[in-house]
């Protein structure tokens, strides 16, 4: 007969029998749970689940990262330990010296200088085991060349896609100090309904077509070499605050492609922006409700623009896209020794090995659950 002993203070005991039938769900229960955890973890993994158990795994060793070449050929400084000192990111070492290659944790290649032959892989070098090597890149799928001759290269990505293995977005909103809640003022010193920045303008781009309908409906006043009238870095904001709506429209419609011109043009510039480029969810899923208006969100763009005129000679209703700031704050990233840090924080939260065995395929995936199915896990 089992017997299980409570302490009831002291030396005092108390023994308690148990009937069969306990004693059978007592063992049942503990032959069971074993077994429950490991399909729970299971199912994670096979469906890709990045907030699985799996995934949240955690090491406290340092990192050294290699930047195999400088975006743009624009060296910035690595001096000292540069993700602590102006990052508050610990046991993270960046680096730019080849010679370190055999020591580095990560190597990181920036897809532009592949692209145009500027810069080659390393193949010729010996790979050290457990090393990454990874693939970054800010730009669209139809911007990044072509990626067929790729396969099984890159176990590592880093881009503003969400489900990346490191997400370096173009911005985001944090959330304020309790000292920052204070209430800010709706921009009111507007001259213009709508306003446009644009340098590349092609026809053939869905942004341009939306734009000739829409400047149809409402006035659209348009800045930038495209319209010969550039503006520098410091007219850029105030030129844009001046405005009730802001153009936030991205070169690419692809999802989770959310640039600059939301984050830093409208939100920053103080216009209500008027986004297209990703599907509406991702907006969503990044960004404060009731922050910004959705091209999708129309059943046509002549509704779009009779919103737009209606919104902005109702002065209560366009100071509600902007209550959000008194809670929220934007912050750009600009700095690239800042997102190459952040390949630390997701370095040490996850053990995971895998091979991009179709990188282009990823690259053009429009689904999480497509683009999973495009790289193979290793334990």
């Amino acid at each position: 007969m089992a017997e299980l002993k409570y302490l009831m203070g002291g030396d005092n005991t108390k023994k308690m029998s148990l009937s069969p039938v306990k004693k059978f769900f007592f063992l049942f229960f503990l032959c069971g749970l074993p077994l429950s955890l490991y399909n729970g973890w299971l199912h994670g993994f096979l469906t890709g689940n990045i907030t699985s158990t799996f995934y949240n795994c955690s090491s406290s060793r340092n990192v050294t990262i290699l930047l195999w070449y400088w975006p743009f050929n624009r060296p910035l400084s690595l001096r000292s330990d540069v993700c602590w000192d102006l990052y508050r990111i610990p046991g993270c070492r960046l680096v730019d010296e080849r010679s370190l290659y055999l020591s580095a944790n990560v190597v990181v290649f920036h897809n532009r200088e592949l692209m145009i032959r500027q810069q080659k892989l390393p193949l010729d070098l010996p790979r050290p085991r457990g090393q990454r090597w990874a693939w970054m890149s800010l730009e669209s799928p139809a911007n990044n060349g072509n990626l067929r001759h790729l396969p099984n290269v890159f176990n590592m990505t880093i881009t503003y896609r969400r489900d990346a293995d490191v997400f370096i977005p173009y911005g985001e909103t944090l959330p304020k100090e309790p000292e920052e809640h204070l209430v800010e003022d709706v921009p009111l010193n507007k001259s213009s309904l709508v306003c446009w920045v644009v340098s590349n303008y092609k026809h053939q781009h869905k942004r341009s077509q939306v734009y000739k309908e829409l400047n149809a409906e409402v006035p659209v006043k348009v800045y930038g070499r495209w319209n010969k009238t550039p503006l520098s870095s410091d007219s850029l904001l105030p030129t844009i605050s001046r405005c009730y709506f802001y153009l936030a429209f991205e070169n690419s419609v692809n999802r989770d492609y959310i640039t600059e011109k939301l984050w830093r043009n409208a939100y920053s510039g103080g216009a209500v922006p008027v986004v297209l480029g990703a599907p509406l969810s991702d907006y969503k899923a990044v960004a404060p409700p009731n922050s910004f208006i959705h091209v999708d969100e129309f059943a046509s763009v002549k509704e779009l623009g009779q919103y737009l005129q209606q919104l902005a000679h109702d002065k209560k209703r366009y100071a509600e896209y902007f209550t959000w700031k008194q809670q929220w704050k934007v912050k750009v990233y600009n700095d690239w020794r800042e997102r190459l840090c952040r390949i630390c924080l997701k370095f040490n939260t996850c053990a995971q090995h895998k091979v991009y065995s179709n990188l282009e395929a990823w690259v053009h995936a429009t689904t999480s659950a497509y683009a999973v199915d495009n790289f193979t896990t290793f334990f």
